[in-house]
């Protein structure tokens, strides 16, 4: 087990779905405290994004990479990813028929898949 803790693909997923439930939950207790569902939703997220950047690059990607350099690139997998999710559950419903919890998996994985390999490759690449 601590093998697999160690793995960077490991603790990616883990602060994933971390991120997940935390914007779950701050976008629930947001709506119920009054603000409107776009307005809570949007503050939600922005809070989510901002904790799973310092959380992916700290324990994830070991914490060495420059915030000047990484984070805009973060925002930028992070813009892209959800432009991404959108075309993949478009086309999985318009022209491959899937229902909707079966598009929901495939976005879920192929999104979760182009944002780990652009966080790897691009935003907290390897040091040498």
């Amino acid at each position: 087990m601590t093998d697999l803790v160690q793995t960077r693909l490991f603790r990616f997923l883990t602060v994933g779905v971390a991120a997940a439930l935390l914007l779950f939950a701050l976008s629930w207790l947001l709506v119920s405290l009054g603000l409107s569902p776009f307005l809570g939703s949007l503050l939600a997220y922005a809070l989510t994004v901002a904790v799973a950047y310092w959380a992916q690059r700290g324990w994830t990607f070991g914490g060495q990479h420059d915030h000047a350099r990484a984070l805009p690139r973060y925002l930028a997998v992070q813009a892209g990813c959800a432009v991404f999710s959108g075309a993949v559950s478009h086309i999985a419903v318009a022209y491959l028929g899937m229902s909707a919890p079966a598009m929901s998996a495939l976005m879920t994985v192929a999104t979760s898949t182009l944002s780990y390999l652009l966080s790897s490759l691009w935003v907290f690449p390897m040091r040498a």
